[in-house]
């Protein structure tokens, strides 16, 4: 039996949870409406036709971004939780990400992150030129995180491992950087420190800047 009161929001987030799933080629109107219990004519009726519905839904990605408000006491920790936000909200969407991308959406998606990187670059005392290259370096820094993320993810097994490439040979004697190095990334802290280093660096030069290492008070204050 149909649905009798069934919303517009009810079928974009159920598109939307479909698609981050199983990627955007497994997202059919009669399998939405299975999904839904409901009948296909109802999911037209709401959101026009497939591309009208990608279109929605690339919308949906692009707002949900907006989302996203700095953390933390000082401009510092709250550039990093910007960062940290971003990050979180890339990887849970990889395949809306995707969409917004080639939909020529991607500049939009980024905007209100941006926005708020240069709202805490300005309070940390940096201007002009500046200011655009910090919005820009923790920018990129996310993204090619993520980028590298989802390629390890997505690698065919390694062999050999990488915990059988390292020896106390192969790192200069320092076995316990061999050991580190042959146990498996722990990416969360590996974000937060590369991005609170970046950070630091960043503001060093601004007026009462944090380039004495204020940025970074263990791997998960914020």
């Amino acid at each position: 039996m149909a649905r009798a009161a069934l919303t517009r929001e009810e079928v974009l987030e159920a598109a939307a949870a479909l698609v981050r799933r199983h990627g955007p080629d497994a997202l059919t109107m009669r399998r939405l409406a299975a999904d839904l219990g409901t009948a296909v004519t109802s999911i037209y009726w709401h959101v026009g036709n497939r591309e009208s519905l990608l279109d929605s839904l690339v919308e949906r990605t692009v707002a949900g971004l907006d989302t996203i408000r700095p953390r933390g006491a000082t401009p510092a920790e709250r550039l990093v939780s910007v960062a940290r936000a971003l990050r979180r909200a890339l990887r849970e969407r990889p395949h809306l990400v995707a969409m917004v991308h080639e939909r020529g959406l991607t500049e939009r998606m980024f905007l209100p992150a941006q926005r708020a990187l240069v709202h805490e670059a300005h309070a940390a005392g940096l201007r002009g030129a500046h200011a655009a290259r910090a919005v820009r370096a923790v920018q990129f820094q996310v993204v090619g995180f993520v980028l590298v993320e989802r390629n390890r993810e997505r690698a065919p097994a390694q062999s050999p491992a990488e915990e059988e490439l390292w020896s106390g040979e192969d790192a200069e004697s320092d076995a316990a950087l061999a050991r580190a190095l042959a146990a498996p990334v722990d990416t969360e802290r590996l974000f937060v420190d590369s991005v609170r280093a970046l950070v630091d660096g960043l503001l060093a030069g601004a007026p009462g800047g944090t380039g004495d290492g204020a940025v970074g008070r263990g791997p998960y204050s914020l």
